[in-house]
C-alpha cells in the first residue's frame, strides 16, 4: 500500500471515481471509505453551495475523501453550428414540450467559487479533469493541505501536468465510462490503448504516483493495473448499480439490459467525447453533433432530464464503460470485496 493512500487510512487500493450528474453521492463516498478504500465527490455540474453541502455531509461521517472539479477548458462553438444542432434535436425536446436555449451557454462551472471553497475549507484530495488548473491554483490548494491530482489520458498530458506542480496523476484509458473522457484535447479523442500500456508509458514519462482508471470492473483488472505500477485502481462503472449510487433507476437498469449491447464514444450529448450505452439518440445525432462544450451540455440538458424522469432510455445519456455488464445491484462494500479478490 502506497503512502498516497495509507496516509488517509485506506487499507485497499480502490477509489470510487467521481461521476458527475448524480451517481457519486455522499453515501457512496462514505461506503467506499468504510469498505477500506476512498471515494471522490463529483463537483462538476454543481454550484459551490451545493458542493459545500455534500462536503459537509461526507465530512460529518468521519471519513477521508476527495473532490473532483471540471477545470476550465472550453470547446467554443460557432453560433451557426449551435443553431444547426439545436434545430436538429428540437424534435426530441418537442416530445416533452421543452424550449431549448436559443444561444450557446458558455460558463466555467463556477470554477472560482469552488476553488475559493476548497481553499477555505480544504479536503484531503482535490482532482481536476478536462483542463489543468494554473500553477497559482495548484499552489493554493496544496498550501491549504490538499493533495492535488490531475486526470490525464497520455504520456504527453502527464508531462504537462507534472510541469504544473500536481502531486499525482489519474491515468484514464479510453475504456472508461460513467462520464467524459479526461482528454485535454477533446477535438482529438484518445487513441485506443490498453490501460496497462498507458500506465507504463506515463510512468516512463514522469515520476509522479499513478492512479489507474478506465474499464476496471473485475478483480483481474485491479490486479493487472497494480502490477503495471499503479498505486490504486479507480472504479466508476462497476459502482453505478450499487445501493449507494445516485444513478437514476433507468440508467441502472440499462447497464444490464440486453437491448443495450454496446457502448460508443459520443459528443452528441455534451459536445465533449464520453462513452455511453449506444441508444437512439447516439445513432441519430452523433453523426451530426458538433464539438462544443459546455454549450451542447446546456442545450441537451433539459431534454435529458425530462427523458430520465420519464424512463425513456432512447434519449438518456447512459454513461457506461466497456465493462458495464459487471456492475451489480449490491452494497458498495460487496463490490469492493469482489474487486479486491486477487490482492
Amino acid at each position: 500500500m502506497s503512502t498516497l493512500l495509507s496516509d488517509l487510512g485506506a487499507d485497499l487500493p480502490l477509489i470510487a471515481a467521481p461521476m458527475a450528474g448524480g451517481p457519486s453521492t455522499p453515501a457512496l463516498v462514505t461506503a467506499a471509505a468504510r469498505a477500506g478504500g476512498l471515494g471522490f465527490l463529483a463537483g462538476g455540474y454543481k454550484s459551490a453551495q451545493a458542493l459545500a453541502g455534500q462536503i459537509h455531509t461526507t465530512r460529518a461521517q468521519g471519513v477521508a475523501f476527495g473532490v473532483n472539479l471540471f477545470a476550465p477548458n472550453p470547446v467554443p462553438i460557432s453560433h451557426e453550428a449551435y443553431q444547426r444542432y439545436a434545430r436538429a434535436v428540437q424534435v426530441e425536446a418537442d416530445r416533452y414540450g421543452l424550449t431549448l436555449p436559443e444561444e450557446p451557454i458558455e460558463d466555467d462551472d463556477h470554477w472560482t467559487d469552488k476553488i475559493d471553497l476548497l481553499t477555505s475549507t480544504p479536503v484531503p484530495w482535490v482532482s481536476c479533469t478536462f483542463g489543468i488548473p494554473d500553477r497559482a491554483v495548484v499552489r493554493a490548494l496544496r498550501a491549504a493541505g490538499s493533495t492535488v491530482l490531475q486526470s490525464v489520458t497520455s504520456a504527453e498530458e502527464a508531462r504537462l501536468a507534472a510541469e504544473f506542480g500536481v502531486d499525482a496523476l489519474i491515468v484514464q484509458a479510453p475504456a472508461a465510462g460513467g462520464g467524459h473522457s479526461a482528454t485535454l484535447t477533446p477535438a482529438r479523442p484518445p487513441q485506443p490503448i490498453r490501460l496497462t500500456d498507458l500506465i507504463t508509458a506515463v510512468r516512463h514519462a514522469v515520476a509522479l504516483p499513478v492512479i489507474a482508471a478506465g474499464g476496471i470492473t473485475t478483480a483481474a483488472d485491479v490486479a493487472a493495473t497494480l502490477a503495471a505500477g499503479a498505486e490504486a485502481a479507480m472504479i466508476g462503472t462497476a459502482l453505478l448499480r450499487t445501493h449507494e449510487s445516485g444513478a437514476s433507476a433507468p440508467h441502472k437498469a440499462a447497464l444490464v439490459d440486453p437491448a443495450f449491447a454496446t457502448t460508443a464514444i459520443t459528443r452528441a450529448f455534451t459536445g465533449r467525447p464520453a462513452r455511453a450505452l449506444r441508444n437512439h439518440f447516439i445513432d441519430q445525432y452523433d453523426p451530426i453533433a458538433p464539438e462544443g462544450y459546455p454549450a451542447l451540455h446546456h442545450l441537451t440538458g433539459p431534454r435529458r432530464n425530462a427523458a430520465t424522469a420519464a424512463g425513456d432510455t432512447r434519449l438518456i445519456h447512459l454513461w457506461a464503460g466497456t465493462g458495464h455488464r459487471h456492475a451489480k445491484a449490491e452494497r458498495t462494500v460487496d463490490t469492493y470485496a469482489r474487486l479486491a479478490g486477487r490482492l
